[in-house]
């Protein structure tokens, strides 16, 4: 916090996704808002969508189940839940966990896509919707390595 009283912008690190301006309080305000279902629901609705679309199925491995539950452990976290994800798996790492996939923009608009479309079927309300719009879009930047 500033000695105004106000919230410093977070940048977050390369290992949490790039470049991505949210204050403190907008990250842990999301979990609060929105709760571990509502964080369920959003990946389980991704998911349904990763296993229908041929070009991004192709880059998952054939058990969607782990990276699953590693999505969800990572965004709960990120957002202010507990810190389930760095307990059980570690730092996040998100760029070096993801290198090994080839992710241009055409994969990149796919996987943003589906997710801003789980966003919507999810119900996620305003403010936190715009919010968490705003970090996929820019994270999902920062994967693309090809």
């Amino acid at each position: 916090m500033t000695e105004s009283g106000k919230d410093l912008p977070v940048r977050s690190n390369t290992d949490l996704g790039g470049a991505v301006d949210l204050s403190i309080a907008e990250i842990r305000g999301v979990y609060a808002a929105l709760g571990d279902e509502t964080f369920r629901n959003l990946v389980d609705a991704f998911y349904r969508r990763v296993e229908a679309d041929l070009v991004l199925r192709s880059l998952f491995p054939p058990d969607l189940g782990q990276g699953r539950e590693h999505q969800y452990l990572f965004l709960t976290e990120y957002f202010g839940g507990p810190k389930r994800y760095t307990e059980t798996i570690g730092p996040p790492m998100l760029r070096m966990r993801h290198r090994r996939f080839p992710i241009g923009r055409a994969e990149r608009d796919l996987w943003l896509g589906h997710m801003l479309e789980a966003i919507t079927e999810v119900g996620i309300p305003e403010p936190q919707a715009d919010l968490l719009r705003r970090y996929f879009t820019q994270f999902s930047l920062h994967m693309v390595n090809k």
